[in-house]
């Protein structure tokens, strides 16, 4: 099972990962939707023990896969980040509000000038401009908001590895040997977009991208060949972005953190092409504001946080570091609900904003505007 229903678990069930769980998480990031013997071949194992481990972290909340579209054909995805303040005492109420928004990918409590940091997808300037007007702003929780278009994204989530790749020689370990053959198997050619006749493929594939080809034909209503000539396409395009993630309390690098930096405008794909090649990278987008870079790293410790902030000045003199959130508790990641130290709950598969009080409510004050008479402004 993909999803859990809650933060109790079943007697037995693991708090940490050991080094094949590590190794098969490494496997599952780089193929996630490869068959268990192809898995276990590249860990060292019998499908059998791969396909159990998997179960088991998966049972504990430890570890699962997200799966979300990167564009879909004919529409224009905005990506936003949203800085929200909140009412004393409301931060993790409006949290959970707001994560069960489809379009909303994370969801994080941090420290700082803002009770909460959202990453959202939204079709376009003037659904952002609703989704933040009426839907944000109507939530008594919310006080105010502050949002920035992340006008291009150098790096995310899905290209981050747990990485136990190499053995105590420096050697290649067989993790890495096996991961290198799970990459050479897939096959890609580039981001491609989702076709519409397959967003609700896509939307199931949200709950859990490791269903079999049956259970999403008999789910979709199409012939299981035809659902396996899509995910071919899909896999071929590279249409969906997957992220096999692991809790934070188990993944070796817990601290969370934030950065708001700012560049000259010329330096700008320069500085953000070689931050997102650093391995604390998490996320790096160029942004529409004066500080025009935001960067996620993660950390193995709170210790680390001043010794990367100083390793960063040391590498990028040009680059001035703004402002700084710690995430407290990442309460929705890559569409998915987590307990507050990062275990998985639930999954919320992405869909477009549709939100038929906010429509009606923008269409009143259409109205309103067009009935008020304009003014003669002198030039």
């Amino acid at each position: 099972m993909q999803e859990s229903t809650g933060v109790d678990r079943s007697p037995g069930m693991p708090e940490a990962l050991d080094e094949l769980d590590y190794q098969l998480v490494t496997a599952l990031q780089t193929a996630p939707r490869a068959d268990w013997r192809r898995i276990g071949r590249a860990v060292g194992v019998d499908a059998t023990t791969a396909a159990r481990r998997w179960a088991r972290l998966t049972e504990a909340g430890l570890a699962w896969i997200s799966c979300y579209p990167g564009m879909i054909e004919g529409v224009t995805t905005l990506p936003a980040f949203i800085e929200v303040d909140c009412a004393p005492g409301m931060a993790h109420e409006a949290a959970a509000q707001i994560a069960g928004d489809p379009n909303v990918i994370n969801v994080e409590h941090v420290t700082g000038n803002r009770d909460l940091l959202l990453t959202a997808l939204l079709p376009g300037q003037g659904a952002l401009s609703r989704y933040v007007a009426y839907r944000l702003g109507r939530l008594e929780q919310v006080v105010a908001t502050r949002t920035q278009i992340g006008t291009a994204i150098h790096a995310e989530g899905s290209r981050w590895r747990i990485d136990r790749l190499e053995g105590p020689t420096g050697e290649p370990s067989r993790d890495r040997l096996g991961q290198e053959r799970l990459a050479q198997d897939r096959p890609g050619r580039g981001r491609g977009a989702i076709k519409r006749s397959d967003v609700e493929l896509v939307r199931l594939l949200g709950h859990d991208c490791r269903q079999p080809v049956a259970r999403l034909a008999e789910r979709t209503g199409l012939s299981p060949t035809t659902v396996r000539r899509k995910l071919q396409r899909l896999d071929a395009d590279r249409a969906l972005i997957y992220r096999c993630e692991v809790a934070r309390l188990a993944s070796g690098w817990p601290v969370a953190v934030n950065f708001w930096g700012a560049v000259a405008s010329a330096e700008v794909a320069e500085v953000a092409a070689r931050l997102a090649g650093l391995r604390e990278i998490r996320l790096c987008t160029s942004l529409s504001g004066p500080s025009n870079l935001l960067f996620t790293v993660w950390l193995r410790s709170y210790e680390h946080i001043q010794a990367f902030e100083t390793e960063l000045g040391r590498r990028f003199p040009t680059l001035a570091i703004n402002d700084r959130a710690v995430t407290l508790w990442p309460m929705k990641l890559g569409g998915h609900i987590l307990d507050p130290d990062g275990r998985h709950l639930r999954a919320v598969p992405f869909e477009a904003w549709q939100d038929a009080g906010a429509e009606a409510a923008q269409k009143d004050l259409l109205a309103r505007l067009r009935e008020q008479p304009g003014q003669q402004v002198s030039r």
